[in-house]
């Protein structure tokens, strides 16, 4: 099930806050940026960069982080993407009460897991 129009709005809101916070100034953004999505339940905060060795002008995208929630429980589970590039639970904190718990966790980056 997908996030209700209120929660769609105030999860934009509040990552949107936490992604223009961290983003890097305009004149190096076409080397480097940061975004989110939301995609059914999750949120998921990546890195833009050019491709190495795309034709010009295309990127790519390197996860940083993501958080799914779970209605039942009414809470988020914390995940990382490894080397593997597969998402494995943030054992750390593998889950958060509230999305504001969940970036909070990001911007700290305790064991360097989400920006490496």
């Amino acid at each position: 099930m997908a996030f209700t129009e209120f929660e769609t709005k105030r999860i934009n809101k509040v990552v949107g806050a936490f992604i223009n916070a961290r983003r890097p100034p305009a004149h190096i953004r076409p080397q480097l940026d940061l975004a989110y999505r939301l995609k059914g339940q999750s949120i998921e905060i990546f890195e833009i960069r050019p491709r190495w060795r795309g034709a010009p002008g295309e990127t790519m995208e390197q996860a940083v982080a993501k958080a799914t929630y779970v209605r039942a429980r009414d809470l988020w589970r914390v995940y990382w993407q490894r080397a593997d590039l597969k998402w494995h639970s943030y054992e750390p904190t593998p889950q958060v009460g509230s999305i504001e718990k969940f970036l909070a966790l990001v911007g700290e980056d305790k064991h360097a897991c989400f920006f490496g």
